[in-house]
């Protein structure tokens, strides 16, 4: 590993260290990420676990639209559109929920 005294470096200097330092980082970062996802597939295939296992599971609907009952949201990620803008128009999120017997 070289010795760096930093204060003396020029500006120009000081970037391309900045870049040599980004280039070994990415180099590194990207054999590590190779080596752990090699490590995940050969413990998916000891467990039998295949792609689909992984995924999370289907979240039932928890939010309608009254004006498209096909439009619905389940309460995670970005809002949909349609019901950012009865927000903005002032309904409450409750006057959406899909009542569940």
């Amino acid at each position: 590993m070289r010795n760096y005294d930093l204060r003396e470096k020029s500006l120009d200097e000081l970037w391309e260290l900045h870049a040599e330092v980004n280039n070994q980082l990415a180099h590194v970062i990207a054999l590590e990420k190779a080596k752990l996802e090699e490590r995940l597939q050969r413990l998916s295939a000891v467990l039998g676990e295949d792609e689909r296992e992984r995924r999370y599971p289907k979240v039932l609907a928890k939010y309608r639209n009254p004006i498209n009952p096909e439009e619905t949201w389940a309460g995670r990620g970005k809002q949909p559109r349609w019901l950012a803008a009865q927000l903005r128009s002032g309904k409450k999120l409750d006057q959406f929920l899909i009542r569940r017997s």
